[in-house]
C-alpha cells in the first residue's frame, strides 16, 4: 500500500499581512511551509508532493533536507493546482493520497494517520468539527437572521482519498470546487467524516500566526542521553573527577585527563544530539588532546546542545568506585559542572556508588562512570 501527501502550496495568501505568500512567513522559527512538511515527512506517508505557484520555484533548493520530496507547479485556482500535483503522482503508482493546505501547520501526526485508517474501509476521508456555536445570518454589520446549526461542520484537510478515484473525480470536475471533498462528492463518492481537532487551524489572518505559535509551542522535544567511562589508575597522588582534583594514592591514566565523570556527561549530551561522542569531536590519535582538560570537551557539547536549539535541562552522573570517597567533594563537582554547562546546580546530580568489591572497580583498579543528560527544544 503507497500512500502520498499532496501538499498545497500555490496559493498567494498576501491578505493575511507581512508583504508574501503566508506559506513563506515565519512561524515559530520555521516558515509556515517547513512546519507543515514536516508533520508529513515524520509520518507514515511514503511520497510528499509539493505543489508551488510559478513564481516560488527559486524556493525549491530550501528543501533539499526532505529527502524525495516531489514538485509540481500550480495553477490558475486551487483545484488546477491538485490536478497537477495527483497527476505528477501517476507515475509512482500511489493507492491513497492526502491532499492537505500548506496553511495548517498544526496537523498533529494521529489526525493524519486517522485519515490514512479511515481511507482502508471508505474511498474518500476527510477531517471536520461540528459547529457548536449559534450560527447568525448578517448584513451591514447587523444580525439578520439565524441559521440551524444541526448537521453542520467545519471542515478541515488532509482529505484523503483512493488516489486512481480522486484523479479520475478531478478531471471529471469543471472546477471551482471549494475543497476536494466537494470534487468528490461531485463524482459520487461516499466521504466519511473523520473527528477534526480544534488545534489544526488554518492561518487565515494576522492573529492566527500567535495562535499558531502558541499550539506548536505545546509539542515540546525532549531528549535524553547516555554516557558511559571507564578510566584505569596508575601513578599519581589525585584524580579529577567532575572537574574538581581529589587527592588519592593513584591518579587516572587516560590521553586527556581521565576525567570519568565529565567524559560520561558529555557523551551523554552528544548521545542525546544523536552527535557520536567525544572520541569523534576529539581524537585521542590528534596530539594536541594529550592531557587536555575535559571541561574543554564539556564545553563543546553544552554549546553544540545551544547551538541545536536545545537547552540542558538535567545531568545525573553516578561514580563507581571503593576510593577516593567521593561524598566530601560532591558539592564542589556539581558547582564546578553547573558552571560549565551554564545551568543552575539544582539541575546537577552527582553521586557515588560501590560495585561491593566485585569486578575491576571492586579490586581498585579504576573508577566507572554512568551519566543520563536530559535536554528540551527551546
Amino acid at each position: 500500500m503507497t500512500i502520498a501527501a499532496l501538499i498545497v502550496a500555490a496559493g498567494r495568501g498576501v491578505r493575511v499581512g507581512g508583504g508574501q505568500p503566508k506559506q513563506w512567513r515565519t512561524l515559530k522559527g520555521l516558515r509556515v511551509a517547513d512546519w507543515t512538511l514536516d508533520a508529513f515527512a515524520k509520518s507514515k506517508v511514503d511520497h510528499i508532493v509539493l505543489v508551488l505557484s510559478p513564481e516560488d520555484q527559486d524556493v525549491r533548493e530550501s528543501f533539499a533536507s526532505i529527502p524525495g520530496l516531489i514538485f509540481a507547479t500550480g495553477a490558475s485556482d486551487r483545484a488546477g493546482s491538485v490536478l497537477n500535483g495527483l497527476t505528477v503522482l501517476q507515475e509512482y503508482e500511489v493507492d491513497k493520497v492526502l491532499i492537505h493546505d500548506v496553511a495548517r501547520p498544526c496537523v498533529s501526526h494521529g489526525l493524519i494517520q486517522q485519515v490514512i485508517d479511515s481511507l482502508d474501509s471508505n474511498p474518500a476521508a476527510a477531517p471536520a468539527l461540528a459547529v457548536s456555536d449559534a450560527l447568525w445570518i448578517g448584513a451591514k454589520d447587523e444580525v439578520t437572521g439565524t441559521q440551524d446549526r444541526s448537521g453542520l461542520f467545519a471542515a478541515q484537510t488532509p482529505q484523503g482519498f483512493q488516489f486512481d478515484a480522486i484523479l479520475a473525480a478531478h478531471l471529471a470536475h469543471p472546477g471551482g470546487a471549494a475543497d476536494d471533498v466537494e470534487v468528490a462528492r461531485a463524482a459520487g463518492l461516499d466521504v466519511a467524516i473523520v473527528p477534526g481537532e480544534p488545534d489544526n487551524i488554518k492561518i487565515t489572518t494576522p492573529g492566527d500566526f500567535a495562535r499558531a505559535e502558541r499550539i506548536l509551542g505545546t509539542e515540546m522535544d525532549i531528549r535524553l542521553g547516555n554516557g558511559y567511562d571507564v578510566h584505569r589508575f596508575g601513578d599519581g597522588d589525585f584524580v579529577t573527577l567532575c572537574g574538581i582534583e581529589v587527592p588519592h594514592n593513584k591518579g587516572l591514566q587516560g590521553h586527556s585527563d581521565a576525567d570519568v565523570g565529565m567524559h560520561a556527561v558529555t557523551d551523554a549530551i552528544y548521545g542525546a544530539l544523536a552527535r557520536g561522542d567525544i572520541g569523534r569531536h576529539f581524537p585521542p590519535s590528534d596530539p594536541q588532546w594529550k592531557g587536555a582538560a575535559s571541561k574543554i570537551f564539556l564545553n563543546h557539547a553544552a554549546n553544540l546542545a545551544q547551538e541545536m536549539g536545545f537547552s540542558i535541562s538535567n545531568v545525573d552522573c553516578t561514580l563507581v568506585c571503593e576510593h577516593p570517597k567521593i561524598g566530601p567533594h560532591a558539592e564542589h563537582m556539581r558547582a564546578e559542572m553547573a558552571g560549565i554547562l551554564n545551568i543552575s546546580i539544582e539541575r546537577v546530580s552527582i553521586k557515588a556508588t560501590t560495585s561491593e568489591r566485585l569486578g575491576f572497580t571492586g579490586r581498585s583498579e579504576g573508577i566507572a562512570a554512568v551519566a543520563t543528560a536530559a535536554l528540551v527544544k527551546t
